[in-house]
């Protein structure tokens, strides 16, 4: 093979690897950071630009005699924590030996042709169970988990017709919105003991920007400026749009069905809200396609990052309960990357989510605009921004507590 063969497939390789990744949802300083462990190895000087919808590769071999730059537009990238195992193993395959360049190569494109590993069923049961979780965490009512599952299929149903078609793409977060709003004002007519704005909230939590917003955070953190800021921005952009939807939703409701006074019903025992990080842990193995070996080990983290911040909580407030549940996730994801040899997202991902606090976030737009509170939290938004940073900081304590092996 001649040098210039040798460097196209080294930056192929590179270039493909990269797309691949940022696909799956990668950070940004995660994602360079792998990139760049990957051309040393290859013996490529590279330098990497990455964006939520930008990707910049420039490349040359040690001696500069063969150069490339590469710039993608992409889109943002979505959550597949099993693909991104599957690449971690394809990348430690090469390193060590045990595949050429050119089966990686090949490999590559399998891993980004596999078909989804749970089927149509789960995924529908998944997003309506998930929907149904998060309304037992906030220990609202058993109607209110009825009705906010049974919702939450029916966004199912959006975002399957968004996947066929780009105009429904355009519009899909405030027409799930408007939907349900208008779903929910009409089944208070039937059911007026449940509490329209936390119905409408959890059917249509999967939309809500929590896991988006904190990582946008530790992008800034790490001194990601472009990245980081983008990721905010999308993440608020989605946050407004929304809200919009149900506001405009609750509003025709009222007009066509009239308002109905509301019956409060009894609130849920405590012990549900275990049931809720187990029925949601188990939705979210599903919706970020974790492989089935790897789920009890996610299911794990989301035992120990609302349990240890629950416990932490009594002693230091909510903010900082966060914090501390956030540093022992932490923990646990690189003490699972260093056993299993796998990326620390894995499992860090799926504990993060039931901590984010995305959903006050939406609460604490409604009591700007409305005026209404949803939930009777004082001091709303400066306590949801102390829970955001606070995540963020615990994530950095653990990487320096116990360093992780894995970029990723």
């Amino acid at each position: 093979m001649t040098p210039a063969d040798d460097f196209y497939q080294k930056r192929r390789f590179i270039i493909q690897l990269g797309k691949a990744l940022h696909k799956l949802g990668s950070t940004a300083y995660r994602l360079e950071d792998n990139l760049l462990s990957i051309a040393h190895f290859l013996d490529i000087r590279a330098s990497f630009m990455v964006t939520p919808t930008a990707l910049t590769f420039i490349l040359s071999d040690e001696e500069d005699e063969h150069q490339y730059n590469h710039l993608v537009r992409v889109a943002p990238g979505e959550i597949d924590l099993g693909s991104l195992a599957r690449i971690d193993e394809l990348v430690d395959e090469l390193t060590s030996g045990e595949r050429t360049l050119d089966e990686a190569i090949e490999r590559l494109k399998e891993v980004n042709s596999k078909s989804p590993p749970y089927g149509f069923l789960l995924t529908f049961l998944a997003f309506g169970a998930s929907s149904g979780a998060f309304a037992m965490l906030m220990h609202t009512s058993w109607h209110d988990v009825f009705w906010s599952t049974i919702l939450g299929f029916i966004v199912f149903s959006f975002v399957m017709w968004a996947e066929r078609s780009r105009r429904v793409t355009e519009m899909l977060e405030p027409m799930a919105a408007l939907t349900t709003s208008l779903l929910a004002s009409l089944i208070s007519i039937f059911d007026p003991s449940i509490n329209i704005p936390m119905v409408i909230l959890s059917s249509i939590i999967s939309f809500i920007p929590g896991l988006s917003l904190t990582v946008g955070l530790s992008e800034l953190a790490a001194r990601h400026l472009m990245s980081g800021t983008a990721r905010i921005m999308d993440g608020a952009m989605v946050l407004f749009k929304l809200y919009f939807g149900a506001v405009l939703g609750m509003a025709l409701g009222n007009l066509m069905w009239g308002e109905v006074t509301f019956i409060p019903p009894e609130t849920m025992p405590v012990w549900t809200s275990w049931l809720a990080v187990t029925t949601l842990t188990i939705s979210l193995v599903i919706l970020f396609k974790v492989r089935l070996k790897d789920a009890p080990w996610g299911m794990i983290a989301g035992y120990i990052s609302f349990g240890v911040s629950i416990w932490a909580t009594s002693y230091l407030g909510v903010a900082l309960g966060a914090f501390v549940g956030a540093f022992a996730l932490g923990i646990y994801s690189n003490l699972f990357s260093r056993i299993m040899n796998l990326p620390s997202s894995i499992v860090r991902l799926l504990g993060l989510v039931v901590l984010v606090p995305g959903s006050k976030v939406y609460i604490g737009l409604n009591s700007l605009v409305s005026g209404k509170q949803m939930l009777d939290v004082a001091d709303l938004g400066s306590q949801t921004f102390l829970i955001f940073m606070s995540l963020v900081a615990g994530i950095i304590f653990s990487n320096v507590a116990i360093p992780h092996r894995k970029t990723l």
